[in-house]
């Protein structure tokens, strides 16, 4: 069985009412359930729906969940720990870091350079990859935040979680509950920031 639908751009008019009312929510105040496998691997399989220009598949998933949480915090603590500033407050804080959610999704960007596609293209892709899985997950009755932080920049980091010189984080994808009612913030008025040529 397919992960991905044979019937496309199949009509949902309630996906209007989850887009004008999608709002993150922070990572800091998540809880559990998390997504259980089944609706993890949809999320991923939405994430893969996005526009790719020329089929390059310009990113990757990695999945911190359960006890790979655990193990991210001790790569974080780890870095944090040898830093000049560096404080036991500051290490135990990194190491908690991806316990905040009861699943993160890293969507790793892979660019290829010097052929057709431009760059921007592919990184703009993994952008709506991140996207694509924070609406997911919200279609689901989840909340999601995407985010990166210092974590995403390490070059200790990204070498210690597998990623290549060449390759990027573009977001990390936190899902999980709001232990609080969610509160909007002001969005700008759309006369503001539209011309029309």
């Amino acid at each position: 069985m397919s992960d991905y639908s044979a019937t496309l751009n199949v009509p949902a008019p309630d996906t209007l009412d989850l887009l004008l009312s999608r709002r993150s929510g922070s990572a800091k105040a998540m809880k559990g359930p998390g997504p259980n496998a089944d609706q993890l691997r949809r999320i991923l399989a939405a994430g893969v729906r996005v526009p790719d220009h020329g089929k390059l598949t310009p990113w990757r998933f990695i999945v911190f969940e359960g006890e790979g949480r655990a193990r991210m915090g001790d790569i974080l603590a780890d870095c944090v720990a040898n830093e000049r500033d560096s404080s036991p407050e500051r290490v135990e804080q990194e190491r908690a870091r991806f316990m905040r959610a009861p699943v993160v999704i890293g969507v790793v960007s892979r660019v290829r350079e010097q052929i057709a596609i431009p760059v921007w293209e592919q990184t703009l892709s993994a952008g709506a990859v991140c996207m694509t899985m924070v609406i997911a997950a919200h279609a689901m009755g989840f909340v999601a935040n995407w985010i990166t932080e210092w974590c995403a920049y390490h070059p200790k980091v990204l070498e210690r979680i597998g990623l290549k010189p060449t390759e990027r984080i573009a977001g990390f994808i936190y899902i999980g509950h709001p232990v609080e009612p969610l509160e909007d913030r002001a969005r700008p008025p759309l006369e503001a920031i539209t011309t029309r040529f």
